[in-house]
């Protein structure tokens, strides 16, 4: 069968953001990927400066505000590659061998890709910290949450669009909570997709087994939007070919990203303590 670099990159992309969560469209943003072609792209984010408004008194005289733009580059400088092959003897007796191990290797990838994002949280602003924070009951976790909450809104973020994301020790704390929302009980169709587990005072609440360790049992517990951090990939090359020393196929890909944090003011961490 013929094989067709299309359709592979296509499924190979697909299944990766499946199952991303700190990667995800519901935590970052993808508003400036463009074309990502190599490995040191760079795209260039123009940030719009504040505009000062001031009281007028009739008959004034009107000055002309000189607002100050600044500019961010999201670097393309992470890349990752899987290479395979399969045997044709195996690919007959397992049927479609290649496409299975490729939603493996798109999965692995997502994984590695979440770590890299999960690592943003160190560049939150300070006053929007959270110091170590003994978690042991459902109590503390939910007032976890509602003090996460509480330092966007002192930073003027949004409430539309809010999310938290959580190590499964806390989820299962929030459980044993009264107040805390489940997704799967709430007559929402999103229960258990993409790490969707519940809601907490309009913050979606996603579940994560790659939740940083700062240190010992302290987990870094971030809130935030998607405007905070941009992020952008491609699938490079996705393609086959015949080995010449045996009788199989290899495949191999690349994948290409970079994130960058735009807004550390709309994100918010705290160090949550399992003890």
């Amino acid at each position: 069968m013929a094989f067709k670099p299309e359709v592979w990159s296509a499924q190979a992309l697909t299944s990766l953001r499946k199952t991303l969560v700190y990667a995800g469209p519901q935590v970052v943003n993808h508003d400036y990927e463009g074309e990502i072609k190599k490995i040191g792209d760079t795209v260039h984010v123009k940030m719009i400066g504040d505009v000062t408004v001031s009281t007028y008194n009739s008959g004034d005289t009107l000055t002309y505000e000189d607002v100050a733009d600044a500019e961010a580059t999201l670097k393309v400088d992470q890349s990752d590659k899987f290479s395979f092959k399969v045997d044709d003897i195996d690919r007959a007796q397992a049927g479609d061998e290649m496409a299975q191990r490729m939603d493996v290797a798109a999965y692995n990838m997502a994984s590695k890709v979440d770590q890299y994002v999960a690592g943003f949280y160190t560049q939150v602003q300070s006053a929007n910290v959270i110091g170590s924070t003994a978690i042991t009951t459902g109590d503390a976790a939910y007032n976890g949450l509602i003090n996460l909450g509480v330092k966007l809104d002192e930073a003027n973020v949004p409430d539309i669009g809010r999310y938290v994301i959580v190590p499964p020790w806390y989820y299962g704390l929030l459980l044993t909570n009264d107040k805390f929302v489940r997704v799967d009980a709430s007559g929402g169709s999103e229960g258990l997709r993409n790490g969707r587990v519940g809601q907490v005072d309009n913050m979606l609440v996603l579940k994560s087994n790659n939740v940083p360790i700062i240190s010992g049992d302290d987990y870094a517990v971030t809130a935030g939007v998607k405007d905070a951090i941009s992020f952008a990939d491609q699938f490079a090359e996705v393609e086959t070919l015949r080995l010449e020393s045996t009788f199989a196929t290899a495949v191999r890909g690349l994948h290409l990203y970079g994130a960058k944090v735009l807004r550390p003011d709309a994100m918010a961490v705290l160090t949550a303590s399992k003890s």
